[in-house]
């Protein structure tokens, strides 16, 4: 057996190369971080396959890079309608061309398709290396020094030393178990078949997601694409779909029996779970994505959760690698991700005992409360932007009616006088929104953190950033490079309200290595 060293350090191992782990080692390349992403099969990953994503998903893509490209194999959504067992429509959730982050609020896509994005930025990007056919088969870790990644290939076995990794390989992750970790299971768990279908054919369909609330057969329903279309449906005990089966479960939307162009291109069984580990980050080994939590599909975050989880970190761990940044930056990655991800497992599972019905007695009970409080003025539009309550307070957000939120997302009129996105003009730093003029201190602070200053009156948009600090009753307010509102200077105020519980995190006055670790080579050595 030959195992190889490599003869320096490697900033960042990334274990698994699913949308998580190379959208994650994108974000960590913008900042200059170089990881190496191992991978165990030498193609885009075939399961799990997501098809709906979110606008502050759209956003992080946007962050990554590829958004434009994304946008090409994307197709919004009109929302979500729930049906009756006989397609009759109980409620409708509709979903806006245009969210709080300034993408559709739903898109439809084919998972497939963002993994060949997401794997063509990586190929552009110097700061990555992405090793496929390698299988890890150890993590581990001392109580001091870097952590020790072990894998196989068709070399043989080989070592890799990291300053961290990232465990974004899935549910049964070798990571998890490495780190002590256990799951908790939040006691859902159902058996369904996924079809996903190419056909020209006339398929009855609104635009949107159909959720069938049958007791006796759920099932879900939605085009992906020109034309792409997936249907589930929950499985009974031992139960096999046959082509006729088929035929007959499908038959709402489209009469198979009269055309000849309907092709399944894939058919698989899942065992939808909701489960979340007990702790995410031993050392610098941590959990994202499908490692960290599983979600049932019926409000489509699972997918969305673990590149929430990617965007949270990232900054973070950049920060503390290559700026000196406190290592308690890094204690607040679970803290916050935490918390969201267990309330979108809960309403996932809510919603899909209110839909599906369950199997027990009190189904039809569930199904009649749905109906009648999506009834209730309000309550649908409320339901959609349940997702993106506000993260919990903490070191890095300070309590406020906008701490914890995302800043809105409209087109501002760039240096040049070009409209873009938000982001695009702010980059990858952290940055001031204000209404005022900022005093000497806080841009003396501002200085330092290498924060941009957008006076929100000159910023060219459409007056939402100006209206969304009049509501949140602020003059100004600090945005961390994930665009969550740190901290805020309150209306007629003239500093932050709690500067001292998070500028020692983000202004410290060590120095980092004289080598950064993104600046090492990738390289490996011979082995020895």
């Amino acid at each position: 057996m030959t195992v190889e060293h490599d003869s320096a350090d490697v900033p960042v191992v990334i274990v698994g190369a699913g949308p998580v782990g190379v959208t994650a080692a994108l974000l960590l390349a913008r900042r200059g971080v170089r990881t190496v992403v191992l991978e165990r099969h030498h193609d885009v990953y075939p399961l799990p396959r997501a098809v709906a994503t979110d606008d502050e998903v759209r956003r992080i893509l946007q962050a990554a890079g590829i958004h434009q490209e994304f946008a090409a194999v994307a197709r919004p959504a009109r929302g979500l309608r729930l049906l009756d067992a006989r397609h009759r429509v109980i409620a409708e959730f509709r979903r806006s061309p245009q969210g709080h982050h300034g993408f559709p609020q739903t898109s439809m896509f084919d998972q497939p398709e963002l993994e060949r994005l997401l794997r063509a930025a990586l190929a552009r990007h110097a700061e990555c290396e992405l090793r496929g056919g390698a299988e890890v088969t150890a993590v581990e870790q001392d109580a001091d020094g870097p952590a020790r990644v072990t894998y196989r290939d068709d070399e043989g076995e080989h070592v890799l030393l990291a300053e961290a990794v990232l465990g974004c390989d899935g549910a049964g992750s070798l990571t998890r178990d490495a780190i002590g970790a256990g799951w908790e299971d939040l006691r859902f768990e159902e058996h369904w078949t996924v079809i996903d279908v190419t056909t020209k054919a006339a398929v009855r369909c609104w635009e949107g997601v159909d959720q069938v609330c049958d007791p006796h057969r759920p099932a879900t329903f939605m085009r992906i694409g020109e034309d792409r279309y997936r249907w589930e449906f929950r499985l009974r005990e031992g139960e096999v779909l046959d082509a006729e089966r088929l035929r007959e479960l499908v038959a709402p939307w489209v009469d198979i029996s009269r055309i000849d162009d309907f092709h399944v291109i894939r058919q698989a069984q899942y065992t939808f779970r909701a489960r979340i580990a007990d702790r995410w980050r031993r050392g610098r080994v941590f959990l994202l994505g499908d490692a960290a939590h599983l979600t049932p599909p019926f409000v489509g975050q699972g997918l969305c959760s673990g590149l929430r989880d990617a965007y949270n970190l990232t900054w973070k761990l950049a920060r503390v690698l290559q700026q000196g940044g406190d290592e308690g930056l890094l204690d607040t990655y679970e803290r916050e991700r935490k918390p969201h991800a267990r309330h979108v497992i809960r309403l996932a599972v809510a919603t899909g005992w209110a839909m599906t019905g369950g199997q027990d007695r009190a189904a039809a009970l569930r199904r009649t409360a749905v109906a009648a409080a999506c009834r209730v003025p309000g309550v649908t539009s409320r339901a959609g932007r349940d997702l993106s309550r506000p993260l919990p307070a903490g070191p890095l957000i300070r309590r406020s009616r906008l701490g914890g939120t995302y800043c809105p997302q409209p087109r501002v009129t760039s240096e040049d006088g070009q409209q873009v996105r938000l982001d695009d003009l702010l980059g990858d730093s952290f940055a001031v929104l204000t209404a005022v003029p900022l005093p000497p201190s806080l841009r003396a602070l501002t200085d330092g953190l290498g924060a941009r200053v957008v006076d929100v009156h000159e910023s060219g948009d459409d007056g939402t950033l100006a209206a969304w600090l009049r509501a949140g009753r602020a003059d100004a307010v600090l945005l961390r490079p994930d665009r969550v509102v740190l901290d805020v200077v309150p209306a007629g105020g003239t500093d932050f309200t709690d500067t001292a519980a998070w500028a020692p995190l983000l202004c410290t006055t060590r120095r980092p290595a004289e080598q950064p670790v993104s600046a090492l080579p990738l390289s490996r050595s011979s082995a020895r």
